[in-house]
């Protein structure tokens, strides 16, 4: 199980210093997008992806009604995966072929409240599901541990497609994570908001060492 730095901001001093922060310690992080529409609060503008330079390579996560705008700003040599809601009102279909057409992954992230039955057709389209377990916005949101059950149901359903969990990821509840066979979790606020975040991180990626040890 892999430990995925997510980076929300606001503005892009905040964004620029957790993307500095995190090339001491990682490779890969996941960068939120937020509209204001989508989710109540909006981040920093999604145009500064297409010209940042960075060591790292990266997700992004739409937390946008329009995914369709937002992508074009997202060409970047260090994309590997964009991630957008099933729950914005686009054509999915459509949009999958776009973003694979660039030669990237595909993601479809799912809201709490999101039954499986309303995107079980589109799995076969996707390289990856990254399921929701707080409410999206902002960092520190209440975790919603009845998604578990969820995420059991759909890894036992998708076998062979790649599994996240984003939302409320602790070292008390990553064993959770673990036991449903979650490929990797997204860690934000438990990170970045307190201590020293190299530290915070590597605290993360000893847990899930140690339950890969459990392993039978």
């Amino acid at each position: 199980m892999d430990i995925v730095p997510a980076i929300l901001a606001h503005d892009m001093d905040s964004f620029m210093m957790r993307l500095g922060q995190a090339e001491s310690f990682t490779d890969y992080v996941q960068i939120d997008i937020m509209d204001g529409i989508f989710v109540p609060t909006m981040s920093f503008p999604v145009e500064v992806l297409r010209d940042v330079k960075t060591s790292l390579f990266f997700e992004v996560h739409l937390m946008v009604q329009d995914p369709f705008s937002a992508f074009p700003s997202l060409r970047n040599k260090n994309l590997k995966r964009v991630i957008f809601h099933h729950e914005a009102k686009v054509d999915h279909r459509k949009l999958i072929g776009i973003i694979r057409n660039h030669g990237i992954e595909t993601g479809l992230a799912i809201k709490p409240e999101t039954r499986i039955e309303e995107f079980r057709n589109l799995v076969q389209h996707l390289d990856a599901l990254l399921f929701l377990t707080v409410d999206p916005c902002c960092y520190g949101n209440p975790f919603k541990p009845e998604v578990l059950e969820k995420i059991l149901d759909a890894r036992m359903l998708f076998p062979h497609t790649i599994i996240g969990a984003d939302g409320g990821v602790s070292l008390e509840n990553l064993p959770s994570f673990f036991r449903l066979g979650v490929d990797y979790v997204s860690v934000g606020s438990r990170v970045f908001l307190e201590g020293n975040p190299g530290e915070n991180y590597r605290r993360f990626v000893i847990k899930a060492k140690e339950l890969e040890g459990t392993r039978t």
